[in-house]
């Protein structure tokens, strides 16, 4: 595979995006508002944009709205121009039907306090979904100037070629778990896909799991870098052609550690014995 040395960005539809932006899963609380996380959830938001965090990926879903409601306040609230920012938000599986879909989009448009969004994703496939009855609605959002790209997140290879064949305009990225131990969506064949395609993987979750901190091929790659292992860990998915992230933290170190992470530079070896680490069980 050809590596992206020390690309932080990836050109693509004639956009630019860094390749690494910041989640707000959690911000504001999980399935739920929860008040007492506005106060942690807005300090990790003012860091970001601090640091220099251009794309922020939210959701409808994500506390009820409130994430979106914590990002506008904080977005309103930064030296930051909403042009300078690349937003992203996505629609819940139950609010797929025409209309449904814009009502979802002006809820998340009327919670951001913002006229439009950079990008919509269609959070998770639903059974029984008819993405030719979505996709009408998501196109005029599109030339209606509501959104300018459209996406989906969650989707097989077969679904996101259906996706493709609906929407009108390109579809700029697949939002799928993607991280050192799981490559189900490289397994499936999704990854080569959009990297042959000119579609984004935008990978979640891409630092969350138990044993990042206790594998031996990543502690020793991460000491030969002076980096944690988490950042070794986003490292080798940006250095990958078409591959973005969206890493969370509510810690302003790990938020600035994260971001820097697109700095650090893997040998062909040392993404090769990663990819690997997890196949061998070492940890």
């Amino acid at each position: 595979m050809l590596y992206n040395w020390g690309m932080k960005y990836e050109t693509i539809h004639h956009l630019t995006l860094p390749k690494i932006g910041f989640g707000t899963w959690k911000i504001g609380g999980k399935s739920s508002p929860n008040p007492a996380w506005n106060s942690q959830s807005l300090t990790a938001l003012h860091s970001a944009l601090e640091i220099g965090y251009t794309h922020f990926d939210t959701a409808e879903m994500y506390a009820n709205g409130h994430a979106e409601e914590m990002l506008g306040k904080a977005v309103r609230s930064s030296q930051v121009r909403r042009e300078a920012l690349f937003i992203t938000s996505k629609i819940s599986p139950e609010h797929l039907n025409y209309d449904d879909v814009f009502k979802s989009c002006q809820n998340s448009l009327r919670r951001l306090k913002m006229d439009y969004l950079d990008l919509y994703l269609i959070h998770w496939p639903s059974v029984g979904m008819k993405l030719e009855k979505t996709f009408p609605a998501l196109n005029k959002l599109v030339r209606d100037g509501k959104v300018k790209y459209l996406g989906v997140s969650n989707f097989k290879l077969k679904m996101l070629k259906q996706a493709q064949e609906y929407s009108e305009t390109p579809i700029l990225t697949n939002q799928v778990p993607y991280s050192l131990p799981d490559h189900s969506y490289v397994e499936n064949g999704v990854l080569e896909y959009c990297q042959q395609n000119d579609i984004l993987v935008t990978a979640y979750s891409p630092v969350k799991f138990r044993s990042i901190r206790v594998n031996k091929t990543l502690g020793e790659i991460a000491k030969a870098h002076s980096a944690t292992p988490f950042q070794i860990a986003l490292a080798w998915l940006v250095m990958q052609p078409r591959v973005i992230t969206i890493p969370m933290s509510f810690n302003p170190q790990h938020i600035k550690e994260n971001f820097d992470a697109a700095e650090i530079l893997l040998s062909d070896d040392e993404m090769t014995r990663l990819g690997n680490a997890w196949n061998k069980g070492d940890e």
